[in-house]
């Protein structure tokens, strides 16, 4: 029994090594096809080695990577693992089939209804609501199971050791998701982290390097304006220069701005005069999309920032926002408010959305959602919040509109 034990542990783990081993590195978001053919292929090899209790009596673990692909992913993902679960166990054979049928059924429903609201959990949770719902579904099966046979001391073993088994080997596997999970977000934020601290960098030297001779063309400009030597015609051609030289110049300082916060612009404050202002100047362009803007402010706590920043930072977001609705309309929600010691902004719109896969790349130099857009004002996004050791979160639903979720600690 040990050994089929044993072995049945390793089936369970082969998601999981081989998503460490071979996808790890390479996924920057969940690939749901790879995970789930790889959990058929786990709970598959539960059945047909199920483990041989000395009295008799015969269980296997297929239920583990179930609940776990229910949990996480939604019982639209979790339908194929239920549709492969019943035709293996058919294929099978023996007793019990429709018994295997109506249990999965059952607990397919109600796993299903929690799926939502496990996701959002914090991970210490998500351990421990899943450890939960597996002891839960295997006292109903051994609940049922007791109705068709004699309990016995035969029949009292095995729930303990069903029970005990599925317990046991959920708390592994869940601490073992959640540490993965746990360090692909960690190093996703460190390669953004350095990402950012090279651009700024860089950002500064060349806006330097192009100030220089923009001030000297300047200067030299405006000496030749003065000259009488020249016709109205050309002052007009050396006006539109002088112009221009200075939009350049504007441009240059925006870039020395987002590459580093300024001492004459900080300030301390609750952030209620940036939200405002970002606000009161973005009203005629969401007026002009049909889109209602609706603020509420509930925060005391203060913190140091950059207050250009901030306000560039909100009027792109805000902005993002109002063109995601610019077809049919609709409201943009901004909602500051204080929880613990984290200033929190939370910015909701009901416009087209985002995939998965577009929401985890935001924040990338030169990535947009948009058709002409650079993705740069998303990068100063995430450049300003992280200079405030703040942390961004995206909640998006394609065709149902996208949240952020700013926390700002203090």
């Amino acid at each position: 029994m040990i050994e089929t034990l044993l072995l049945n542990f390793l089936f369970l783990l082969i998601p999981v090594l081989t998503f460490l081993i071979f996808l790890e590195s390479k996924m920057h978001y969940y690939n749901k096809p790879i995970i789930i053919s790889l959990t058929s292929v786990s709970m598959i090899l539960c059945m047909i080695f199920p483990i041989n209790l000395a009295s008799g009596f015969i269980f296997d673990l297929r239920y583990i990577p179930f609940i776990i692909i229910i949990l996480f992913m939604g019982y639209k993902n979790a339908l194929i693992l239920y549709l492969i679960l019943n035709i293996c166990r058919f294929l099978i054979g023996g007793d019990g089939i429709v018994q295997s049928f109506l249990f999965s059924t059952i607990i397919f429903a109600l796993v299903s209804l929690f799926s939502r609201k496990f996701v959002r959990l914090s991970p210490k949770n998500r351990i421990s609501y899943a450890v939960i719902f597996t002891f839960l579904t295997m006292s109903l099966y051994f609940l049922t199971l007791g109705l068709q046979i004699p309990l016995n001391r035969e029949f009292w073993s095995l729930s303990f050791y069903g029970l005990a088994t599925h317990v046991v080997m959920m708390l592994i596997l869940m601490i073992l998701i959640e540490q993965t999970i746990s360090n692909m977000k960690a190093r996703e934020a460190f390669l953004h982290s350095e990402r950012l601290h090279v651009l700024s960098e860089l950002t500064a030297s060349v806006a330097h390097e192009i100030r220089n001779p923009l001030t000297v063309t300047n200067g030299f400009l405006q000496l030749l304006n003065k000259s009488d030597s020249i016709s109205a015609t050309e002052k007009n051609y050396i006006e539109y220069s002088l112009q221009e030289l200075k939009r350049a110049e504007k441009i240059v300082s925006d870039f020395l701005t987002f590459s580093k916060p300024q001492s004459e612009n900080m300030v301390y404050s609750n952030l209620k005069e940036e939200t405002e202002y970002a606000k009161n100047i973005l009203l005629p362009y969401a007026h002009m999309h049909q889109v209602e803007i609706q603020l509420t402010f509930n925060n005391s706590l203060n913190k140091k920032y950059d207050k250009n920043q901030m306000q560039q930072c909100l009027i792109n977001l805000y902005k993002n926002g109002i063109e995601s609705m610019e077809e049919d309309g609709g409201i943009l929600s901004i909602d500051v408010f204080q929880q613990k010691n984290c200033i929190m902004i939370t910015i909701k719109d009901t416009g087209i959305g985002m995939t998965d896969e577009e929401a985890s790349r935001l924040g990338k130099p030169y990535y947009s959602t948009k058709k002409k857009g650079t993705g740069l004002g998303m990068l100063m996004v995430y450049s300003t919040i992280h200079k405030l050791r703040g942390h961004i979160k995206v909640d998006s639903k394609k065709g149902k509109g996208t949240s952020f979720t700013i926390t700002i600690p203090v």
